[in-house]
């Protein structure tokens, strides 16, 4: 091999040694800008699917009836035990007031106790899935 050639070898290397060392096909830096509105739909979302969920837990049953008539009951229940969960589950034709989401029937049968207090007519379910 004369000179000449080996030179020009040495810069065709040299060349793309430096081409290949700028390339940046094969970083792994990835920028993913997304819109604040997203987080907060997202956490929306969670917390809405929360609260319709259906467990293999207890629930005790406050009322069912009118709409109006439950959401006061909901409002007035959610007011003195502020340390259970309440919401209302609309089957047709009726809404449906439930407090509490109890691990065992006894849990739920303490609380309904002292929930007949109030609402004389509330008793134990255990919705399905």
């Amino acid at each position: 091999m004369n000179v000449a050639a080996t030179k020009q070898l040495v810069y065709l290397l040299l060349i793309l040694t430096f081409f290949a060392s700028k390339s940046i096909a094969q970083r792994d830096v990835n920028f993913v800008q997304q819109d604040p509105k997203i987080e907060a739909l997202v956490a929306e979302k969670r917390k809405v699917n929360s609260s319709i969920t259906i467990t293999d837990k207890y629930k005790i049953q406050l009322f069912s009836g009118e709409s109006e008539t439950a959401k006061k009951t909901l409002v007035n229940c959610r007011k003195e035990f502020k340390y259970l969960d309440a919401t209302i589950v609309f089957s047709t034709p009726s809404y449906k007031v439930w407090i509490g989401n109890f691990k065992s029937r006894l849990e739920a049968e303490k609380n309904l106790l002292e929930l007949k207090k109030k609402y004389p007519n509330a008793f134990i379910i255990r919705p399905n899935k």
